[in-house]
């Protein structure tokens, strides 16, 4: 198996202010763009022809990835103009594919985290031989996801969305979002227009009588759709609990890049990334948070589960947790932003400005 389609074509839109100016493969997680770890796993499994199926800003990934070279890959890039669902586009993709109609190919998700052994997915797929292979994980609480139960051989019997009751949770199983799918059945997915493999292929596949195999492995598994999942999905990079053979340096409990200035009593923690041409002040303490390129903390700010955008300042004293600072932004001194607060791109906050209660 030599080849793959990964989807990046997605708007980030749950991940605003980042992905304002960033699309959300290419936003920084661990010191290098998301997407990168993607690339690298991909092809520590063996892949080494990856299709890019991009979409939103899609001017950004050619000139920072290339031909793949640098990375042992052949990439290539495919935009797609008008928006055409996963299935829709991996099929607008499928032109440049080499594979034959009954050879394998690799397809996966652009903000999903995970540890799969790819290898044993694609092992799986042939050994079946399966018209579709799905990566399947198990989940607590599995309403806010699509359930795929299968048979005792792992063979998919239905596709079940969202679940709200007991009585629908029929499964732990949920879709992980990558898959193996013999190139004949891409090419017999309906062009120009939009189409969902979750909604519309599998169900209409398995109606069919085709055979879709699932493979469950329950390694390390996160959607990185939302800051708070972004942030952790990093700081677990850096910490060694997610596997990645691109993480720019040792596993460990903080990450700063080499052009990067921290001062010798600021304190970084929890899988905490610095970025390129990024400052820390005197005292500040930094906890599961990334500072990306350039951005400043100033001296006793206290930044916790956090991301700081691309050249935001933080002031002095200020305390931001569970909080998203966009590229640009200027938070005053002594300002407290806390969980779920989000500031936008380029925007000021002037000194004091929001302050919590000491109850809250």
């Amino acid at each position: 198996m030599t080849e793959a389609i990964l989807l990046v074509g997605g708007k980030g839109t749950r991940l605003r202010p980042l992905t304002v100016n960033t699309p959300k493969p290419m936003v920084p997680a661990a010191g290098v763009p998301f997407l990168t770890h993607q690339l690298a796993r991909a092809r520590a499994a063996g892949v080494e022809h990856i299709v890019l199926a991009t979409s939103y800003l899609a001017e950004v990934f050619e000139p920072h990835f290339g031909d793949g070279s640098d990375l042992g890959l052949s990439l290539e890039y495919v935009t797609e103009e008008e928006p055409l669902g996963t299935g829709g586009a991996i099929r607008n993709v499928a032109s440049r594919l080499h594979s034959g109609p009954d050879e394998p190919v690799l397809i996966f998700n652009g903000d999903i985290l995970t540890g799969l052994d790819i290898q044993a997915l694609v092992s799986t797929h042939s050994s079946s031989v399966a018209d579709v292979s799905l990566h399947l994980t198990r989940v607590e609480d599995p309403r806010a996801f699509g359930l795929v139960p299968t048979d005792a051989t792992g063979r998919v019997t239905a596709f079940l969305e969202k679940p709200q009751t007991p009585e629908e949770i029929v499964t732990d199983q949920i879709n992980a979002g990558a898959y193996v799918f013999k190139r004949s059945v891409i090419d017999s997915i309906p062009t120009g227009r939009p189409v969902s493999v979750e909604r519309e292929t599998f169900p209409e596949l398995l109606s069919a009588g085709a055979h879709l195999q699932g493979m469950v492995d329950s390694t390390y598994w996160l959607d990185l759709g939302t800051p708070q999942a972004f942030v952790r999905g990093s700081a677990d990079l850096v910490l060694g609990r997610a596997p990645s053979p691109a993480v720019p340096g040792r596993c460990g409990d903080r990450l700063v890049l080499p052009s990067a200035r921290v001062a010798p009593d600021a304190k970084l923690t929890g899988g905490t990334v610095v970025g390129a041409d990024a400052v820390v002040g005197e005292g500040a303490r930094v906890t599961g948070s990334v500072l990306l390129a350039g951005a400043v903390v100033e001296p006793g700010a206290l930044i916790t589960d956090s991301l700081i955008g691309a050249g935001a300042r933080i002031g002095a004293r200020t305390v931001v947790s569970g909080a998203v600072i966009g590229d640009g932004a200027r938070v005053g001194p002594d300002n407290e932003l806390r969980e779920g607060v989000r500031v936008w791109c380029d925007t000021t906050l002037p000194a004091g400005a929001v302050r919590f209660s000491s109850d809250q």
